[in-house]
Order: C-alpha cells, then structure tokens, then sequence
C-alpha cells in the first residue's frame, strides 16, 4: 500500500526509535511552551494541565465547581409587554427601533467582565534546583490508560540519571496522584508549592501537607490539599511549601473541592486525601485504569497508514499543515476526543464546559460558560454514537437545572407557558436573554438541548427515562413554542419571533445592519425538530393525544424554510444579504446538521440549497473558527460528500489545531474537538433518516479500516471493516428495536438483529434483490 504520509515534507521529521511504537500515544520531545501545548488529564471533576518543564514544572489544577459569582442576570421586569409592539415593528421594517425597544426593554444588561466565570483551582509549582539541560526528552499521553508521562535523563557522568514523571487523575479515588522518581536513589530534590492568580488565597503548610483557601469572587469556597509522601531522603516546611531532599521517589496526592453543592469543602478534601493517600500508586493506577477503560474500550478505530505513528505529535500535525495526509492521526485525533469527554464528563459530575474542565487562571475566554446557541450541543456530539452514553448523562442533568429558572423567563420576558433559555448560561443556571440583541435575543435554546434527550432515547431505548425526564423536557420548550409562535399579518402562516440567527446579521433595505427578525430559518427549524420529536414520543408512550394534534397543526401552518433566486437556503425570511457571507454560524443548515429534517431521499431540493449555502461561506472565508470547521465536516458527512469532509477536517488541522491537538477557536475552545470526532464517526455510519446507512462518506483518502462500536439510533451498536473502499463486512448487535433498514450506497435492506442476534453482512447482501 501506499505509504501517503511519508511525503517529502516528512523527511523533515525525525523519529525516536520504540519508545514512539504505541499509536494511541500522544507525545512530544520538549515541554509545553504555554498553556494549551500541554496535556490535559482528569476524572471528569478534578483536572490538570501539564506542562512537563524540566527543572521547573507548573501543573495547573481544576475543579469543575470553581464558580465566581459577581451578580446575577435576571429576566427584565414586565418585558412580556412590549413583544407586540416589538414585533409590529419587525413587520413593519423598522429594525433599528425594534432593536432599539428590545435593548431597552427585553434583554438584561451584561455583568461587568470576568464575573460569573470558571476559575482554576490553583498551580502546583515544582522546582528541581539539581535538573539543568535533559536528553532523552519525551512527554507523552498514554490514551489506553488515560496516563501522562515525562521522562528524561539529566546531570553531569557522575551524577547522571534518568527522571520519570507518572500523572493520573482518577475517579475511583477522587484525587491526581504524581510519582516522581529517579533510577538511582537520593536523587530527588525539589521544592513543592501552590498558588493561584488574583484574589488573596489562604496557602499553608502543615506538617507534610500544603492547604489552599479560598473564597472565589463571591462565589464557591474552595479547598486544595496537596500531601507529600517520600520514600528515602526528607522533607521540611519553608515559607509556605515544602522541599524534598535527597528522596529515592515522591509520591504527591493531590485533591480539591468547593461548596458548589453543599458541604464543607475543607472536610470534604481531607477524607478525600486520607483515603487516597492510604493506597499505594501502583494500586491506585490498576483501579484508575480498570475504571477508565470501561468507557474507552467501547471503541476502537483504525484508518490504516500506521507508519507516521513513530514521529511526534506536534511533528505530525505540523506535517499535515505542510500538506501530508496521515489517517492514524485521525483515529489518534477521535481517540482523544473521546479521552477529552470521559476526562470532563462522568456520571455524576457537571457538564464539560466551553474549555471542558481546564482552564488557566481567573479569566479564561468568555467566561469558559456554557454557550447553548451550539458550543455546549457540540459538545456532546460525540457522546451517543461514539458509545459514551453516559457521560452525556452531566449534560441532561444540568439543562434539567435550567427548568425552574426557564419557566420565568418564558412568562416573565415574552408571556409565554413552557421552558425558555438563550444564548448562554452559567453555573449559577440563569436563563434570561442578556446584553447586544445579536446575541442576547436567541430564545430558542429549549428545543436544541430538549433535542439531545430525545437522541439519548433513540440511541438507548430507556423508556422510562422518555417518559420521565426526555419528554417532559421536550414538551416544557415545544409548550413555549407554541405560545411565541404568531401570525404573519401577509402570509397568515405562524412565524417566531423576535429572534435571530445566532450572532449574524443582515443588510435591511434602509441599508441597517440588522440582527432581530420575525421568522428566522433556523428557529423554525428547531421548532419543527421539537414538534416532531414530541409527536413521537407522545405517540410511543401512549399520551397527549390532544397536545399531540395541537402540535401537528402548528406543524402544518408553520411558515416553511424557503430556498432563495440564488439557490441556497434562505436565513432570514425576505431574503435579505448577510453582513457576514463567511460568517462562523451556519444557522440556517441546522435541518441538514444536527436535525433530522433535510435528506437526499426526502428533501433533495433542500439538499442542494444546503451545498450551496456551505460553497458560498466557505469562499467568503467560512470556517475560520475551530468549531465552525468541525460543524462543516458534519454538514458535508451529511450530503455524503465524504471527500469535502476530509478536506475540511484536514483544513481543520491546518488552521485549527494545537500542537496539543487542542481545538483553536482561537484560543482553545474544546468544541470542535468533539465536533470533529463526531463529523468521522458521521462519515463511517449514519442512522438520522430512518435508515442504517453504512459508510455513507467514505473519503478517498481512507481506502481501508475498521471500526467498532459505534452505536447508532435503534440501539444498534456496529462494527464496520472496508478495503479498497468497498464495504468488506458489517456486524450489526442488536439493539432495542426489532428491525433495521439497512443502506449501503443505492441499496437497501431489511434485518432483524434483535431476534436473530447479531447480523453480519457484506457487500454482496446489498446486491440481492
């Protein structure tokens, strides 16, 4: 076979020999230079950010509760009595007084910035005052294990040795634990200390501990607990750290908690220390990897093309900016995305963040929020079909929060009945719209997250979880819907509104710079995968039969998405010009991706409408946002275009991508990680439109590969394996629906895994008639 990453850009490249052998390893020959070159690890509550500095280590350390609290956005009061004229003006063509109204009436004013934002818990210093220039230099991820390590060998002929690094985060103990060792004894001297950016923390050292307090802009209490243990040499309290002498190895537990939920943290991390520092590393690993793995091991991938799996990382990547193909990268790539959710979002634990659970310091980007327009949806992409359905349980459970709050919004902003929430939201679960209108004006965040209950029931079949948290939060924004809905006074067909489409805007005829509309294309797509997702639900569980028919008609009179003179899909209703034709959203394609509405055998029109809006933004620059490329691979995965989703997910490593592998919005935002490793597994297998469609988008670039558990709608997990891009064998394990319409390229064909067992096919079972 070919060996297509060994272009002559990669004779650039050097190698490192076995130790670089194992292709789920991510590694590098130098320590990270920032931040977001280092290598995340966590146990979807506590994190860390590793930098591998040789003579000096910083770590930066999370927890996911490490909330400030600075003020509180609340819904404006009476602003439900201006939606009428606000929306007589729309209609009327008066956008700037409408937004003018909407700003002074409707959205709450923006907090002062860096309130209300996730924080870092604190920095684990290290100095090793012995350790000057290191050989042998690697730091490394292992993905099997969920492990970081550093090794390196340092010192003059006499005192030469060599310095290992160990570093995990595990569930099982709630607690990161370091080993550091040398081979050679009385080796390690070094100085241990914590701090943290701004406020005034509390750091003390007690005996062979160091304490960190604080009170978090008026937010969480917070506690870190750092504890020492050294096997030979000693250790001693200066100025608030503590120094290691002489040691053979060191041992450091480290552990970190808030009053988020309740509770004295101080007590909390203590018990969380005494137990994990009772348990020796090599046991606490063993447990931390059988835990991890049993997520993990759901899945596994290969693309074939191992041979650049002997160069770096960082080397890897940056020969792909050059211009070289590398598809063990790409599994490396789904792999670490998958690493990413389990690290940020376990059972139990709050949802994975705009930066997942790592952030550096007290200001990260945009407050490292929960942005629910896409970012926080992205997020969770990856979650059912790469078979880690329960850690997108963090993410149902906390829009389940937003319940009590979106229930005033919706009566209190727009006089409405049902759930309402806009573009973002935060720990503190606020849900009212807030700042600029084109942002702040977005009321239709329900039915998108309602969206991912309903596709955890598709891909699981847990009927009691449909019918007691899926539908009632579906029907809770499908009940707003229905009151936010009006009449347009030309057409007589019911529209949205005021709304907008997320963050672009339009050129009125005044020659305005518009955002606030009535009717905007992707509204009325969200509402009509929230109808629709209801009226099956209800219909499966046997109830509201009269909600059911009340929906149906709204279906029925909702105006449609039309397709404009220029052929795409129009995203605001008149057909008005984007201030912004390359702009990061591509609102108005939610139908095609992640909706359900628009495919090649019901909607063609609407498909090729859809090719031409994605043609058009991407030659007026489109996709220069991490997050937005990875929503374009999914768009293309879609129009089983799977060349043009290859291109873009190289394009995506080009222009998007760390050497860390860390997504870059810029700066890093972890969004597009999971939306990238969604658009592969979108490429391999599609279950949306009532169909199992088997490598629907299958790239030139992957001639061959396998790939297994993947689970798609029905229940159904699949392995799939292919060569000279023709399917060679799909196995399909049964799921909790009876049948499954089978599809691979212009075929079809019915099967029943759930009473045969599991059902293996090949190519030649399409060619039957």
């Amino acid at each position: 076979m070919k060996k297509v990453f060994l272009s002559a850009t990669c004779l650039l490249l050097t190698a490192v020999g076995s130790q670089a052998s194992d292709e789920m390893r991510m590694w590098y020959k130098q320590p990270a230079p920032q931040w977001d070159h280092g290598i995340p690890i966590g146990n979807g509550r506590l994190g860390a950010m590793i930098f591998g500095g040789v003579a000096d280590e910083r770590i930066v350390l999370n927890e996911e509760s490490v909330w400030s609290r600075n003020g509180e956005y609340a819904d404006k009061v009476g602003g439900h009595a201006h939606i009428d004229e606000i929306r007589q003006l729309l209609f009327a063509g008066r956008f700037a007084d409408a937004e003018k109204l909407i700003s002074e009436k409707l959205l709450g004013k923006r907090l002062p910035a860096g309130t209300n934002c996730y924080q870092a818990l604190a920095d684990l210093n290290i100095h090793f005052p012995d350790l000057g220039k290191a050989d042998h230099y690697q730091r490394e991820l292992d993905l099997e294990t969920a492990i970081t390590r550093v090794t390196f060998q340092s010192g003059d002929w006499k005192n030469r040795a060599e310095y290992t690094r160990e570093m995990f985060a595990s569930a099982v103990d709630e607690a990161i634990y370091i080993r550091l060792s040398a081979d050679k004894p009385g080796m390690l001297n070094c100085e241990l200390s914590l701090s943290r950016p701004g406020g005034a923390p509390s750091i003390t050292a007690e005996g062979a501990e160091i304490h960190l307090y604080e009170h978090v802009g008026n937010g969480v209490k917070a506690h870190g607990r750092l504890r020492v243990l050294n096997a030979g040499g000693s250790i001693q309290q200066v100025d608030g750290g503590i120094h290691v002498e002489k040691a053979d190895s060191v041992l450091l537990v480290i552990t970190g908690a808030t009053d988020y939920a309740g509770g004295d943290p101080s007590e909390l991390t203590a018990q969380q220390l005494n137990d994990a520092s009772a348990r020796s590393f090599d046991k606490a690993f063993t447990d931390h990897v059988a835990e991890y793995q049993r997520f993990y091991n759901r899945f596994s991938i290969d693309l074939g093309e191992t041979e650049a799996a002997k160069f770096a990382t960082d080397e890897r990547i940056d020969a792909i900016k050059r211009g070289s193909n590398d598809p063990a990268l790409m599994v490396l790539y789904t792999q670490f995305a998958r690493y990413l959710l389990i690290s940020s979002s376990r059972p139990g634990t709050m949802p994975a963040n705009l930066q997942g659970i790592w952030v550096d310091g007290v200001n990260p980007p945009w407050n490292s929020d929960y942005h629910v327009n896409i970012n926080m949806q992205m997020n969770y992409w990856t979650a059912e079909i790469l078979n880690l359905a329960d850690c997108h349980d963090p993410f149902l459970t906390f829009s389940e929060r937003l319940l009590p709050n979106g229930h005033k919004t919706a009566a209190e902003m727009y006089g409405c009945g049902g759930f309402a929430a806009h573009h973002t939201t935060d720990a503190w679960l606020f849900t009212t719209g807030f700042g600029k209108p084109n942002y702040g004006m977005w009321p239709m965040a329900g039915g998108w997250v309602g969206s991912h209950f309903w596709e955890h029931y598709l891909h699981g079949g847990d009927e009691t979880f449909l019918r007691e948290r899926g539908y009632p939060f579906m029907k809770a924004a499908a009940l707003f819907y229905l009151d936010y809905l009006c009449v347009h006074p030309d057409t007589g067909k019911l529209v949205s509104g005021p709304s907008i489409s997320p963050e672009n805007r339009f050129i009125a005829p005044d020659g305005y710079h518009a955002a606030v509309c009535m009717g905007p294309a992707m509204d009325h797509q969200i509402i009509h995968e929230n109808f629709t997702a209801c009226i099956e639900a209800a219909t499966l569980l046997g109830m509201d039969e009269d909600f059911r028919a009340e929906l149906t008609e709204a279906l029925a009179r909702l105006a449609p998405v039309e397709i404009g003179e220029d052929g795409r899909i129009l995203e605001w209703t008149d057909g008005v010009k984007e201030v912004s034709p390359g702009h990061r959203h591509i609102s108005h394609l939610f139908g095609l991706h992640p909706g359900r509405q628009y495919t090649w055998q019901q909607t063609p029109d609407m498909m090729q409408a859809a090719v031409k809006v994605l043609e058009t933004r991407l030659a007026s620059g489109g996709g220069h946002t991490g997050w937005s490329r990875s929503w374009i691979i999914n768009f293309y995965a879609r129009l089983l275009d799977g060349n043009t989703a290859h291109e873009n997910l190289m394009l995506l490593f080009r222009k998007s991508m760390m050497p860390s592998m860390l997504d870059s919005h810029p700066p890093f935002q972890i969004d597009g990680n999971f939306g990238g490793a969604a658009g592969i597994a979108e490429m391999l297998v599609q279950s949306h439109a009532g169909e199992l469609h088997l490598l629907p988008a299958l790239p030139d670039a992957w001639p061959k590969g396998n790939v297994k558990g993947l689970r798609v709608r029905g229940g159904f997990t699949v392995d799939l394996s292919w060569d000279n891009g023709q399917l060679v064998e799909a196995v399909i394990h049964p799921g909790f629906q009876e049948t499954a319409t089978m599809r691979y390229g212009d075929r079809v064909k019915l099967i029943s895994p759930k009473s045969g067992g599991a059902v293996t096919m090949t190519a030649a079972c399409f060619k039957e008639r």
